[in-house]
């Protein structure tokens, strides 16, 4: 049997890379997700985890807060007493898919060079946007 969860959200801060002693790599990442809609909203913070290669990548530099991320993965919860005593649930996935959505944050960019073209710019088409004025086209139908 399958257990495979997929959503989008909101990187929630900065991705990290640990290493554990057996020298896997594992990248860390929240992301919170909202549900429902008006009053009834709740944000549900996930943390997701790439492990081994796909950890070691270039993709931490990119995975920085405010980011919007597409994750796909196996998805677990858990438990925990928090330090007031209360039982806290968790959720973690284990992903098999992150991607980039939307925009990318202005700190997330890498530097970007000017390059200018030695060709003078076209000139552009007029557009139709007023759609009361006739149209007239060629259209051989």
């Amino acid at each position: 049997m399958s257990n495979v969860f997929s959503f989008t959200g909101t990187v929630g801060r900065d991705a990290e890379v640990r290493y554990l002693p057996s020298g896997q790599a594992v990248l860390n990442v929240t992301v919170a997700n909202n549900i429902g809609f008006g009053d009834k909203q709740q944000t549900l913070w996930i943390r997701c985890a790439i492990w081994g290669k796909r950890a070691e990548g270039q993709l931490q530099n990119y995975l920085k807060k405010g980011q919007q991320v597409f994750v796909s993965g196996e998805l677990s919860q858990s438990e925990y007493r928090a330090q007031d005593g209360s039982t806290k649930t968790s959720l973690e996935l284990n992903a098999n898919i992150i991607d980039l959505v939307g925009k990318r944050n202005e700190s997330s960019q890498p530097p970007q060079q000017n390059y200018q073209s030695s060709q003078p710019s076209a000139q552009q088409a007029p557009s139709h946007d007023n759609f009361d004025a006739p149209y007239d086209d060629d259209i051989p139908f």
